[in-house]
Order: C-alpha cells, then sequence, then structure tokens
C-alpha cells in the first residue's frame, strides 16, 4: 500500500517489471545454456561412434523419429549402405543400430530446439519495440550463424558417408570452433545487457590480457577438435611424459612438415598438452594481477571463477587421457570446456567495464 500526493491510498504493484534489457540477457543466457549442452550432446554422439547413423538432412521431416518396424528397417537399410556398416559395423543388428540412432536424432533435434527458442523470442521482443537496430543487426548475425552452424554439421556427417567410416577431423574441429563462436557471442551479448556501460570504455593491460586469454582457450578448442577427430586420445596415455618422451620422436615424421599439426596424431596431442599448461600458467599470472589491481568485485570474482574451472578441467583432461578417453570422461571435459570458455568471456568483460 502507498499513498498518493493527494492523500488517496492506491495498491502498488506486487512485483516490479522486468526490465526489457535484462528479460533480453536472461532469454539469451538460456539459448547459451541450450547450445552449451548441445556441444556435450555432439560430444556423447561422438563418443559412442553414432554421429553416422542418420543418412540424410531434412530439417523439417527428420524432426518426426521412426513410429514403426517398417520406418526402422528403412531407416537400417540406409545405414547399411555406409562405409561405416560396410568396414566396420557389419554385423551389427536392429537393435543395436537403435542405440546408436538415438543419439544422433537427439542431437539434431536438440539443435533445431534451440532454433526455435532463439527465434521465437527475438520475434516478441522486436514486436514489442525492445531490440533497437544494432543490437537486431547483432541478433541476426546470431541467427545466421546458428544457421551456418546446421549445413557445416551435415557437411561434416556428409564426409563419412563416402570412402571413409567416420568424419572429417577438419570439419569436425570447425564444427565445434563455430559452437563455441555462437556460444561465446550469446554470452557476450547477454553481459552487455546485464553489464551496460554507464562511461567510456577502458581497456587496460589486464583486460587485454585476458581477452588474449579467451582467445587460447578458443585455440584449445580447437586443439582439441583435432584430437578427438583423429582419435589422438587413444594414444600416449600416460602424465606428464608421452610413453617416457617430452616430445616423441614421430612429432615431425609428415612431409611437408605443416601437415604434422593437423593430422599426426602425436602432434596434435602434443599440441593439446602444451597449450594447456600454458593456459594454466597464464591464467594464474591473470588471478594473481587482478587480486593486486584495484579491479571490481565483480571481475575478482570472474577471475576466482575462471582459475577454479580451468584447475578442475586440467585434472579432468588428464584423467580422461590416462583412461583412454571413455564416453563419461570425454563427454565431461568437452561440457567442462563451455564453462571454462564462459568464465573466460566473462572475466575478460568484467576487466572491461569500469568499476
Amino acid at each position: 500500500m502507498t499513498r498518493s500526493f493527494a492523500g488517496e491510498v492506491a495498491l502498488a504493484p506486487a512485483v516490479a517489471p522486468v526490465p526489457a534489457g535484462r528479460a533480453a540477457a536472461v532469454w539469451l543466457l538460456v539459448c547459451a545454456l541450450a547450445v552449451a549442452a548441445m556441444v556435450i550432446v555432439g560430444g556423447a554422439t561422438r563418443l559412442t561412434h553414432s554421429g553416422l547413423s542418420i543418412v540424410e538432412w531434412q530439417p523439417l521431416v527428420g524432426t518426426i523419429p521412426p513410429l514403426s518396424d517398417g520406418d526402422w528397417q528403412v531407416l537400417f537399410d540406409k545405414y547399411q549402405q555406409t562405409p561405416e556398416y560396410r568396414l566396420v559395423n557389419h554385423a551389427m543388428s536392429l537393435g543395436e543400430f537403435k542405440g546408436i540412432f538415438w543419439w544422433e536424432y537427439f542431437h539434431r533435434l536438440l539443435g533445431r530446439t534451440i532454433g526455435i527458442v532463439f527465434v521465437v523470442p527475438l520475434l516478441w521482443f522486436w514486436w514489442r519495440g525492445h531490440i533497437d537496430a544494432r543490437l537486431g543487426w547483432k541478433l541476426a548475425g546470431v541467427f545466421a550463424l546458428g544457421g551456418l552452424q546446421g549445413a557445416l554439421g551435415w557437411y561434416m556427417v556428409a564426409s563419412g558417408l563416402v570412402d571413409e567410416p567416420r568424419v572429417s577431423h577438419l570439419r569436425l574441429t570447425a564444427h565445434l570452433g563455430l559452437a563455441f563462436l555462437i556460444l561465446g557471442v550469446m554470452l557476450w551479448i547477454a553481459f552487455d545487457l546485464l553489464y551496460p556501460e554507464r562511461t567510456a570504455r577502458r581497456t587496460g593491460r589486464l583486460a587485454r590480457f585476458a581477452g588474449a586469454i579467451a582467445g587460447l582457450v578458443f585455440l584449445q578448442v580447437l586443439a582439441g577438435g583435432l584430437v578427438a577427430g583423429i582419435r589422438a586420445g587413444k594414444a600416449y596415455n600416460t602424465f606428464p611424459l608421452m610413453n617416457g618422451h617430452l616430445v616423441p620422436p614421430e612429432t615431425l615424421v609428415l612431409e611437408p612438415w605443416w601437415r604434422n599439426f593437423f593430422n599426426n596424431m602425436t602432434t596434435v596431442q602434443l599440441d593439446h598438452r602444451l597449450l594447456a599448461w600454458l593456459l594454466l600458467a597464464l591464467v594464474a599470472w591473470l588471478w594473481w594481477r587482478v587480486r593486486a589491481s584495484d579491479a571490481s568485485a565483480r571481475a575478482r570474482i570472474a577471475a576466482h571463477l575462471l582459475l577454479g574451472l580451468l584447475v578442475a578441467q586440467f585434472v579432468l583432461g588428464v584423467a580422461t587421457l590416462l583412461a583412454a578417453v571413455p564416453v563419461g570422461l570425454g563427454t565431461a571435459h568437452q561440457g567442462v570446456a563451455t564453462l571454462v570458455f564462459a568464465a573466460a568471456l566473462f572475466t575478460r568483460h568484467a576487466l572491461r567495464t569500469p568499476r
């Protein structure tokens, strides 16, 4: 209850209205969480060797799962024409096929769901006039990236349906990298909406350093995609040395030399290890510098979060390697990578915004 200027009693609203910017930020954070879930399901799909179970790209019709024994048999017959079935799974039964089908089906279904969760609120915000031109163009760009991701996903799958019973590791890495790019753009826009700058931007040394770390985390994600794509985690399952070597003798056996960084199992895993050590050192240094500075409380919390998540990811990565990449650990490792990337971006944003 409140009393008006004229002395009359008026009813106060029970709940204060939510600012449009904050509502849009929450929506984008939900979308980002869905993208992270997509990355996790994608990792499980890859580790269970399920990604080639659906041999057609049908964005609309493919939403409907098989509803009868006849539908299942049609899909299984199509799968039997693939190199993976002929060369690897030729003894697979229909029941076993169903097990790998559902992973790929839910992976694609989640992608379609993300599209709906993104587009419907976007249209609502636009209709209500809560999105200005600048933000509208940014969100349109995110939508375009999502469409590109769907096409790139099929381009990746198609590479495993011709001759080789596995997808191109370069296309897989591009698909993973684009997912993290979409995740990063969504998070950054959400951070801008949640923490609008009230003064001119200041980009100091710590902020630039944090930005470089975020870029390095993204590079590490790409390196992890190459490790996953050529199954390099199945080799050199020792730590900290690689089968007794700091730098294995097989590191530069391919010609020309640059091919080793994309196609050599030894080099790809070595790069992933070296980047992990480098990130651990740099993030620890950033954490110490933020603590010693006059950074905001939000920046300090972000730095704590980043260091803690990176240490957890490092330990999880070592455990995954020593166990030769079981499905559970491998999926968790990919999932925590999304958290580390989010924390790196949050730290960069917190250091950019003045106190």
